[in-house]
């Protein structure tokens, strides 16, 4: 829409100036096709103390522009007469629609609009990167192999179906549009990403705006998985990053193993483990999660190491880890009981938060608890010396590099270093450093 100004005539009469603009050209990022950008604006600025009439604005593509431009409350291609008056300015709004061109690499659209003012021309210019996808739509998978050539845009809820195996290679970029998800039901993800080329999943707006934006979509959701990995993947801006729940009754392995994995500001919870499933995760990084980095309900079986698990969330009530063996159930006021069996090691689990783990669990013969954290560096106001604490830095800083740009690699100064078990090391950290086999460093980065 355009929006006009409504002071008053400064003088009588018509200028002979020349328009204006707050911009020469409007640049829109990365358009999926098919799917309509945000609405750029800008403005229309008269320098002159008189009204200038602009006799003439034309989007130059006409009907078949991909680019849509609304003037005055009305969308159209040409537009005639518009009064701009004294040292006033007029909004103008346009968005695109790219259609698809079946082209793997990206493409440059452009255009202009024309304003003609006092018998002279004046072009705006219009561009736009355009980009094919992938659109998986409310679909059940089959076995399926997902590639990197362009990316993968999904609506709704797409699923891997009971017993069938989705694959995505390496350097892939899945993208979800409001409230998507990637439901693994009873099936299996195997997500194969490198340290060159990582697996990106996150919402479909790719303008700047969006890139610190959580709650786009909702996650990935295993339900009883058979045995799944995902190995270096980036995972951003969703609800819950990975939601793991139950498990396979006839899986004997982890539900799921997860490597060289950054998941980072999602709206409620970076990783969800409920109802008892086992997950194994190395080298990687929980942070930046608007309520709990790793939140455990109604008991799981876990191993992680050389974890970064993080708090660093916008809720007042975060933290980096809580760890829950029971839920209430206000309906028949039942108290579900599961097996908590848990280790961390060589971890640094913090945040700015006196207290960065939370633990409420419920002591029943038929549940069993074991908790176990190894040379961990913890954020905790109140020290734990029990036995299953071993070896544990207690609230120190671990002095970050700048946890407000996510950068969690660690200065010279910082107690994470020397400070993890070499005898429960993994080699290689996530940037595939070899750790020191005498003195490695706790989290997921080894200093060179």
């Amino acid at each position: 829409m355009l929006v006009v100004s409504t002071s008053c005539k400064k003088s009588s009469g018509l200028s002979q100036a020349n328009v204006t603009f707050s911009t020469d050209t409007l640049l829109f990022d990365t358009v999926f096709t098919t799917l309509g950008s945000t609405t750029q604006q800008f403005k229309i600025y008269n320098p002159d103390s008189k009204t200038i009439l602009v006799q003439e604005v034309e989007l130059m593509g006409g009907k078949n522009s991909p680019f849509r431009v609304n003037l005055d409350g009305v969308s159209g291609t040409k537009f005639e007469n518009l009064s701009i008056e004294g040292k006033d300015s007029l909004f103008a709004f346009v968005d695109v629609k790219l259609n698809v061109n079946n082209q793997n690499l990206p493409m440059v659209v452009e255009d202009s609009i024309r304003f003609k003012t006092n018998g002279k021309n004046y072009y705006l210019q219009l561009a736009v990167w355009g980009q094919d996808v992938y659109i998986h739509n409310n679909e059940i998978l089959k076995e399926s192999l997902w590639k990197s050539d362009k990316p993968h845009l999904i609506y709704g809820t797409v699923a891997v179906d009971s017993a069938k195996t989705l694959s995505i290679e390496a350097g892939a970029k899945i993208h979800l549009h409001k409230k998507g998800m990637l439901m693994v039901y009873k099936s299996a993800l195997h997500v194969n990403g490198t340290k060159e080329k990582p697996v990106i999943f996150q919402g479909d707006r790719l303008e700047d705006f969006y890139k610190e934006v959580s709650g786009q979509y909702y996650g990935i959701y295993f339900h009883q998985a058979q045995a799944s990995t995902i190995n270096y993947a980036e995972i951003r801006n969703g609800t819950v990053g990975i939601h793991v729940y139950s498990a396979d009754k006839e899986n004997q392995l982890a539900t799921l193993t997860l490597s060289n994995t950054l998941v980072q500001n999602h709206a409620s919870y970076g990783v969800l483990l409920f109802a008892n499933p086992a997950v194994k995760m190395e080298n990687c990084i929980v942070s930046n999660n608007e309520k709990y980095g790793l939140f455990i309900l109604q008991g799981a079986r876990y191993y992680i190491n050389h974890c970064h698990l993080l708090d660093y969330g916008k809720d007042e009530k975060s933290a980096a880890i809580v760890l829950k063996n029971n839920y209430y159930n206000p309906t028949d006021k039942t108290n579900y009981l599961s097996d908590m069996e848990g280790t961390i090691n060589n971890s640094v689990i913090y945040g700015p938060r006196e207290f960065e783990v939370l633990i409420d669990t419920i002591q029943n013969v038929n549940a069993k608890i074991n908790l176990v954290f190894n040379s961990c560096l913890i954020k905790w106001k109140n020290e734990n010396s029990g036995s299953n604490f071993k070896n544990i830095r207690w609230n120190l800083n671990p002095y970050f590099k700048n946890p407000s740009k996510y950068d969690y690699h660690f200065e010279a100064n910082s107690p994470l270093q020397g400070g993890a078990d070499p005898d429960l090391m993994n080699a290689f950290d996530i940037e595939g450093t070899l750790r020191s086999l005498t003195a490695p460093d706790i989290g997921a980065y080894e200093m060179n």
